[in-house]
């Protein structure tokens, strides 16, 4: 009798090469609810991370059930969610956390679901002895043992170079288009589509000939980070409905800027569409104060009480879902997209 043919090692014999793989769905707190969503749509329980912070601000996690040998993708945007209580910061270590759990627990693989990729916008050195902070972020995910990202609209394309993991960029464009011209287009003629600076012109581009609209573009000063001044539009907006299309919607000063400018071009109306609504500090103020008709968003990141009626959230969970499922089955993720997923 060999070692093969007694007790458990038998039944490894047997095994079949294409067995069964398994799938399991996890989320941080930051992201919570659309990790519900995408387990939801998988016809699938979310897997319980058992996440909690001590009283000395520590993050702990220990998953309910065992994750030997299972894709488990681990569901958290870097950033703030205020009902929960945690921050950018804490959102970030909970993702790191909980991808070395799950590799210490023998996960065949840990892909992090990032849509909302925190420290996106310090990619590069704008100035001396600035650190290169979305760079890092990279180093730590693939440090903890993440062996694939899923994110969505990276606010610069480069960032995907900082991994020498695969990155799949997803895109809300789909979202966004298709509520554009069920909404807003009841004559595509008096619509524009507005860029709202430079770096957005070809995601702007591909925006309007989705939709068949034409295009402007808002050039805009920042004399300090986080404060811009929107010097003229370059573009035909007058008696238009002007739609303004970015990644990113943060203070809010900028774009409450940009649809003042717009107003005073001699456009109809105003109104913006991001995939990521952040919303910090007196964002709700400032926009709830600007000539804005409606503000549409997805659920990247959480949306704070408080929120205005003009703020619209729209889910990307089936995006994001089909996306784990291709990459489960190995199937092609670019296909979801039609090969047009990358719009930077």
């Amino acid at each position: 009798m060999t070692i093969l043919e007694n007790g458990a090692l038998a039944a490894a014999k047997s095994l079949p090469i294409g067995y069964d793989k398994r799938m399991m769905v996890a989320a941080g707190r930051a992201s919570g609810e659309l990790g519900r969503r995408i387990a939801e749509r998988l016809d699938m329980e979310l897997t319980d991370a058992g996440l909690k912070t001590f009283p000395d601000g520590e993050v702990y996690c220990r998953y309910a059930d065992s994750i030997r040998g299972a894709d488990i993708f681990i569901v958290q945007s870097i950033a703030s969610c205020e009902r929960e209580g945690i921050t950018a910061n804490d959102a970030l270590m909970e993702l790191l956390v909980m991808t070395e759990a799950a590799v210490g627990a023998s996960a065949h693989r840990v892909i992090a679901v990032t849509p909302w990729y925190g420290y996106s916008r310090q990619d590069k050195k704008s100035a001396p002895r600035e650190p290169i902070t979305a760079r890092l972020v990279a180093k730590m995910l693939e440090t903890a043992g993440v062996d694939r990202v899923v994110t969505m609209d990276l606010h610069a394309g480069q960032v995907q170079g900082f991994f020498s993991k695969p990155v799949d960029h997803m895109t809300a464009m789909p979202i966004l288009t298709q509520y554009v011209q069920d909404r807003l287009a009841a004559s595509v003629e008096d619509l524009v589509i507005v860029a709202a600076d430079a770096g957005r012109v070809k995601l702007s581009t591909k925006f309007g000939q989705k939709i068949g609209a034409p295009i402007a573009l808002l050039a805009k000063e920042r004399p300090a980070q986080s404060v811009a001044e929107i010097a003229y539009v370059i573009g035909d907006v007058r008696d238009k409905v002007a739609v303004v299309v970015d990644d990113i919607i943060d203070t809010g000063g900028t774009l409450a800027a940009a649809a003042q400018t717009l107003i005073d071009k001699g456009a109809s109306e105003v109104h913006a569409v991001a995939t990521h609504g952040i919303f910090s500090g007196s964002a709700f103020e400032t926009l709830g104060d600007s000539p804005l008709s409606s503000i549409v968003v997805t659920d990247t990141v959480p949306l704070r009480e408080g929120a205005p009626d003009l703020i619209l959230q729209l889910t990307s969970a089936d995006i994001l879902t089909a996306t784990v499922r291709g990459i489960f089955t190995d199937d092609s993720v670019s296909e979801i997209f039609a090969g047009e997923n990358q719009l930077f």
